[in-house]
């Protein structure tokens, strides 16, 4: 379990989060509503040791991760698929999973668990990742995250300008990974996605988590979404 508590960070002097408390559960979707600005990329980036924590408690199964340098995060089992992807666009799908694989001296059994779950990367480990389609890099994206078998994956947007027949592939992968026992931590702003992929949802505002709702108790047309995503 990652348990979050009173959190405070932000850049230089801006405050961004306050006070944030959270948890995700092993084996369950939890999702990270709110509007722009709510702070939902940065209690990512805080997770990840990217933006410095000023105040609050960030631990996995007990172990403290707050303010831990950024390169260390990964080893300790947290793995972050940011917005926009941030593939090595130079190098070839083959070699963005090798920097994967070997961020936790992983192998070929790891190598090919993930190609199992996206078999189109199979067809291109020798293409070079900036000329993939979106959808490709995205799953190359998930596929270099999960080199490091977490036991925490952080996503960030990851179906955010794809076509539906993508979208449809990547929540069936996160929903494969669920059953693996993996806590998965999705920011999403679809709530049709929502409603299909998560056990929990977080809904922030101004830097908090202001609500904690199960998936079961909410539809569409829930007030939630309105007061917390809707314009």
């Amino acid at each position: 379990m990652i348990e979050i508590t009173s959190l405070t960070a932000g850049y230089g002097p801006v405050t961004v989060l306050r006070d944030l408390n959270f948890t995700a559960q092993p084996g369950q979707i939890t999702c990270i509503m709110g509007r722009n600005g709510a702070g939902k990329t940065t209690l990512m980036k805080t997770i990840m040791g990217l933006v410095p924590a000023s105040k609050g408690s960030i631990r996995l199964d007990g172990m403290e991760l707050t303010n831990l340098p950024a390169h260390q995060v990964p080893l300790r089992g947290v793995a972050y698929v940011p917005q926009g992807r941030r593939l090595f666009g130079p190098l070839t799908v083959g070699e963005n999973l090798a920097v994967g694989l070997n961020t936790r001296k992983r192998g070929t059994d790891t190598r090919n668990f993930v190609l199992e779950l996206f078999p189109r990367l199979r067809e291109r480990l020798d293409q070079v990742s900036s000329t993939l389609s979106g959808g490709e890099q995205q799953m190359l994206a998930i596929a270099r995250a999960l080199c490091l078998e977490p036991q925490v994956l952080l996503l960030d947007e990851p179906t955010e300008g794809l076509q539906p027949s993508m979208i449809a592939l990547i929540r069936e992968t996160v929903l494969k990974l669920r059953e693996s026992g993996m806590a998965t931590i999705l920011v999403e702003q679809r709530v049709d996605a929502v409603l299909k992929m998560a056990d929990r949802v977080a809904f922030m505002a101004h830097g908090r988590v202001e609500a904690h709702r199960d998936v079961s108790t909410l539809t569409a047309h829930s007030e939630e979404f309105q007061q917390f995503v809707g314009v």
